[in-house]
């Protein structure tokens, strides 16, 4: 878990590597990264699974370079390491095909070229090993190269020339990813809902699954975010709210957030007429699940007995007695429905790509994936007709309180 001066991986832009095996994927990105971030070799297929790291590169700032297997990849083994490429596109960012002048274009790079594009992923091409000169034997680029790489170049965001070997070209195609990054306006987990001066209390509760030390990762950055915006946060324990209340006297907050394992005990403790939610709710909203969370929470009373329930948590943790997935979720929701249901789960990389098994998913808050990841696994979620919600709606809705937890977002409110 980042630290609170660490940038975590759901907040950096995430960059891939993709081409053929031996196009030299590996040299570029310790070329980029100015490490020896991957094992380079003259063996094809060196490169046998993504390798990650969470770094800071100039002009880009935080970043997580990944490197691919080779998408040519061949036999059995081959196939795994090309549907494990695959699933990183779920999470890329910004995609750069690395070719290898020497041998040219080959349909593979095509095909890579148009996943991209298919999810809407800004790629670049760089041309590896421009060091070698173009008359030379180790050349080999025919007529069919050159008609690739002109379909490919209307598809890509350009190409540049680079060398690993020599670094010629290096900074400059930094300077073209960063040109890549996505731009407009920053997404906000509470400031945009909160004015200068306001007053916003924040409920954690500290038990056995809390982390010894810290705060867990959407607490962090709502606190920033509250100070971001010129407001002032007080933060408690659930068991020191009704005190607190009567400590701040006719002082009302503008907002309470709490941890959605306790929603119902605080919505009986805050004042109906003080704005409540919770870091689920936000944290749904800021990475791009929020809609979909409303409106898959109704499916909740169509569940029948014998129906599959799939957990999903976008990372991995030491499960505790009592713990929010395998526990509580479960325990809420059988309460709630009446109905014998059947839980499953799925944690960090490992959500399905089959999920018509299932009449119902529910998702954490997504904090430590990036927005790209969540709005994927989302669209192919209710692309197969399966409804889907996050842990913060999903708690809510079975407290009776989805409404007032929405309050803040009346465009989302209104349509329960």
């Amino acid at each position: 878990m980042a630290g609170m001066n660490e940038t975590p991986s759901g907040e950096r832009i995430h960059i891939g590597f993709f081409g053929r095996r031996n196009a030299g994927k590996s040299s570029v990105v310790n070329a980029v990264t100015g490490q020896d971030l991957a094992v380079v070799s003259e063996v094809k297929g060196t490169t046998t699974d993504p390798v990650t790291k969470s770094m800071e590169i100039l002009p880009l700032g935080p970043v997580v370079i990944i490197d691919t297997p080779g998408f040519d990849d061949e036999g059995s083994l081959g196939e795994l390491r090309v549907q494990r490429t695959r699933k990183i596109l779920e999470k890329t960012d910004i995609a750069v095909l690395v070719v290898d002048t020497t041998e040219g274009f080959r349909k593979v790079d095509e095909e890579l070229v148009s996943l991209f594009k298919e999810r809407s992923i800004p790629c670049l091409i760089a041309l590896n090993k421009s060091d070698i000169p173009e008359d030379t034997e180790d050349h080999n680029v025919g007529e069919e190269s050159l008609g690739l790489m002109q379909r490919i170049a209307k598809n890509s965001d350009g190409m540049i020339h680079v060398s690993a070997l020599t670094g010629d070209g290096i900074n400059e195609l930094k300077d073209r990813i960063a040109a890549l990054k996505p731009q407009g306006e920053e997404g906000r987990l509470v400031a945009d809902k909160i004015n200068t001066g306001d007053l916003v209390l924040l409920v954690v509760p500290i038990d056995k699954a809390a982390p010894k030390g810290r705060l867990i990762l959407p607490q962090q950055q709502t606190i920033r975010d509250i100070l971001d915006a010129g407001a002032a946060a007080i933060v408690v324990q659930d068991a020191e709210l009704e005190d607190m209340f009567e400590k701040l006297g006719n002082v009302k907050p503008a907002l309470v957030i709490t941890d959605s394992q306790v929603f119902g005990k605080v919505d009986r403790i805050v004042p109906q007429d003080v704005p409540l939610t919770s870091f689920s709710i936000l944290m749904a909203r800021y990475k791009g699940l929020l809609d979909d969370a409303v409106r898959g929470v109704a499916a909740i009373n169509g569940l029948k007995d014998g129906d599959k329930v799939l957990i999903a948590e976008g990372c991995t943790h030491h499960r505790q007695c009592g713990d929010i997935g395998t526990v509580k979720i479960p325990k809420w929701l059988s309460e709630f429905t009446g109905k014998n249901l059947v839980f499953e789960t799925a944690s960090g990389t490992g959500y399905p790509d089959d999920l018509t098994p299932y009449a119902l998913v529910v998702h954490c808050g997504g904090c430590m994936l990036n927005e790209r990841e969540v709005k994927h696994r989302a669209s192919e979620t209710t692309a197969q007709g399966v409804p889907i919600t996050n842990y913060g709606t999903m708690i809510a809705y079975v407290h009776g309180i989805l409404k007032r937890s929405l309050s803040i977002f009346p465009e989302l409110a209104e349509t329960l």
